[in-house]
């Protein structure tokens, strides 16, 4: 029953996806990309436009607890669509798929990879004056991964951020605080906040320097410190419509990942 529960979400959102691409094509878009950024931007695409963004990560990491050595190798490969209803405000549906391998003292213990839960956002930015804008970020999390294998929650779940963004150039800096619920079937916490903050500075026309700091409740039970990261990438517009950009993200405690290294690219139509 729980498969050919997510085999429809999964149907129908696939759908959803491959019916909005269809009609993007031969449509011209404003230019906004956040990525390799945690934290995100007020930028909406405007008006009946869009953006695709495909976004990759490769992860590492290594915890000794009670001398046993665990460690994680995995990745991730995004595919995040933004469709502007009206020019303040974007619709963005996030498909993500996820592989993971960990290792304790050598010996693999789990190899598992799939697709995880899809997002569905609302992005409305409700002020912009003098170089200051603020946008609200509500958002739905839909179990389309399979809890069983760790790609997925079991459980629809929402989250609503906050984004504050000040310009001025060749500065932009962004502010992110939000919060999670993350129902969940695998024993997770329940309530999880997050803070983060990002700088962009524009080095020229077609190159900007990118850093970001965040920290985030852990939604692991049994501990209590909470997973922060520091992060830094380049982003390169090769023309008007289509981004590339890499990053490294690097933990600051030992719940986050040790080490993170992001690329990504950016096409508007």
């Amino acid at each position: 029953m729980l498969q050919g529960s997510r085999f429809k979400w999964g149907l129908w959102f696939c759908g959803l996806f491959c019916t909005v691409l269809f009609f993007a094509v031969g449509l011209v878009a404003t230019s906004y990309a956040a990525h390799p950024l945690i934290t995100d931007d007020t930028g909406t695409q405007g008006k009946g436009k869009f953006q695709l963004e495909v976004n990759g990560e490769y992860n590492y990491d290594k915890e000794t607890e009670e001398g046993a050595t665990t460690k994680e190798t995995g990745g991730q490969t995004a595919t995040t669509l933004s469709y502007g209803i009206v020019d303040s405000a974007d619709l963005v549906l996030g498909i993500p798929y996820q592989w993971r391998r960990v290792k304790e003292d050598g010996a693999v213990v789990s190899n598992e990879d799939g697709f995880s839960d899809m997002t569905l956002e609302l992005k409305w930015r409700f002020y912009e004056k003098n170089g200051l804008s603020l946008a609200l970020k509500p958002g739905v999390i839909m179990p389309t991964g399979d809890e069983e294998r760790g790609l997925g929650a079991g459980r629809i779940g929402y989250s609503a951020f906050f984004i504050a963004d000040k310009e001025t150039d060749p500065w932009a800096f962004h502010l992110n605080i939000g919060y999670k619920r993350n129902e969940n079937k695998v024993d997770e916490r329940s309530d999880i906040w997050h803070a983060s903050v990002a700088a962009v500075l524009a080095l020229t026309k077609e190159f900007k320097a990118v850093a970001n700091i965040g920290i985030e409740r852990t939604s692991d039970e049994g501990s209590n410190t909470d997973p922060a990261f520091i992060l830094g990438g380049l982003i390169y517009s090769v023309t008007e419509n289509f981004d590339i950009d890499f990053g490294v993200k690097c933990g600051l405690t030992a719940t986050e990942t040790d080490l993170l290294l992001l690329a990504g690219t950016a096409f508007r139509f």
